[in-house]
């Protein structure tokens, strides 16, 4: 198993929008493609136009064939080019737990 940590910074006059719009347009259709979100999350302390989503795959193969799948629907295309004007920077991190984690 493996978490895929993606965070984007977004102009502080349109949070609302894009959470909205996400909501709206996104996120049914990329929780098809994707399948297991573990959550989305705003940043409340430290950088405040900050969005944060988990998704969990069974590994490294299995999130390349869908993310593969997701970026070649028009419709997430369309969402993408509607929604990257307020997008300033993105990361992302894969993330792997430990033996110990309660998270496997």
């Amino acid at each position: 198993m493996i978490l895929d940590e993606r965070s984007y910074k977004i102009k502080v006059e349109c949070l609302r929008d894009y959470l909205d719009t996400y909501v709206a347009e996104g996120m049914e259709l990329q929780i098809s493609h994707l399948g297991d979100l573990v959550g989305w999350f705003t940043t409340d302390v430290g950088t405040i136009n900050e969005v944060v989503h988990i998704w969990r795959y069974k590994d490294m193969g299995d999130r390349e064939r869908r993310r593969a799948a997701m970026e070649a629907d028009p419709r997430w295309q369309a969402f993408r080019k509607k929604t990257s004007p307020y997008v300033l920077e993105m990361r992302n991190r894969i993330l792997r737990p430990t033996s110990f984690s309660p998270m496997r």
